[in-house]
């Protein structure tokens, strides 16, 4: 454990990744105690105010705090991400190694609905959704985590088949070990790290599939605070308060970053062979 802390300091990508994720996690952490003002007071004689030392980040067109918007928005953020890459990882890991154990039509079919479910993306699906239910952050992250089922499908059964042909498989067949005892105490630990640099991934997916869907007003909805929202409320007032665009868009694009480079890292550090190949 110790060596393996040490090689991901060393690792330029999942050190920066690491740092920007706990900034992140941070942030949501202290939102729930602690913002400089409260989050959704509205005061309109303080509207649009530059940065100051009273408000770090200025006000917005209702005079709510900026900088208080965007702790409880990376609350929100990391709620919609973990719910949603919850919801893909198991159902997709559960459909992509029955796929792989079954073989056959079984492994046939699941595949084509996997290429089926891929036609429809998550703002798709959540229009869908709005139109019908109407529009709210449990739609949204309903169908944040059905988009992203089929690539953890495709990823498991991969790597489950891969897993299948290996050599402690064929003596567990001999041993008199059944097909579901195999998949669970055989190829599904040695999938896991491959599952979880996906999942890293897709949290960051949702993020940004969680902000376009605020924007759109299909997300968050008031007065709850969503970093998309804010981009949408900024948008008219871009020529006369920039910097309402400016702190949402670099939050949505620090998370992100930080997300993928953790991803990229982890990859790197639970398959050395992959880093050599660069």
């Amino acid at each position: 454990m110790i060596a393996f802390l040490r090689r991901a300091l060393g690792h330029r990508s999942f050190a920066l990744g690491g740092a920007l994720t706990l900034l992140l996690i941070a942030a949501a952490l202290l939102s729930l105690v602690w913002t400089p003002w409260p989050p959704y007071e509205i005061v309109l004689d303080d509207k649009l105010l530059p940065p100051s030392a009273a408000h770090w980040l200025g006000t917005d067109a209702f005079g709510r705090d900026v900088a208080s918007l965007l702790l409880v928005g990376a609350r929100n953020s990391i709620l919609v991400g973990v719910i949603a890459v919850s919801i893909s990882l198991t159902a997709g890991t559960a459909i992509g190694l029955l796929a792989a154990a079954r073989r056959g039509w079984v492994e046939e079919l699941v595949l084509r609905a996997a290429d089926f479910a891929i036609a429809f993306p998550a703002i798709l699906l959540a229009i869908m959704m709005a139109a019908v239910f109407g529009p709210g952050i449990v739609n949204a992250i309903i169908a944040i985590g059905i988009a992203a089922i089929p690539s953890f499908i495709r990823i498991a059964r991969a790597s489950a088949r891969a897993v299948w042909a290996r050599e402690f498989i064929l003596a567990a067949r001999a041993a008199g070990r059944g097909g579901w005892a195999i998949t669970f105490v055989h190829v599904l630990p040695n999938i896991a790290p491959i599952l979880i640099v996906q999942g890293t991934i897709q949290f960051a997916g949702a993020i940004l599939a969680e902000a376009a869907l605020s924007y759109l007003g299909l997300g968050t909805q008031p007065p709850d605070a969503s970093w998309g929202r804010m981009l949408s409320e900024a948008q008219t007032l871009l020529f006369r308060a920039p910097l309402l665009a400016v702190f949402p868009g670099v939050a949505i694009a620090l998370a992100v970053l930080g997300l993928n480079l953790l991803g990229d890292g982890l990859r790197d550090l639970l398959d050395p062979r992959l880093a050599r190949r660069r």
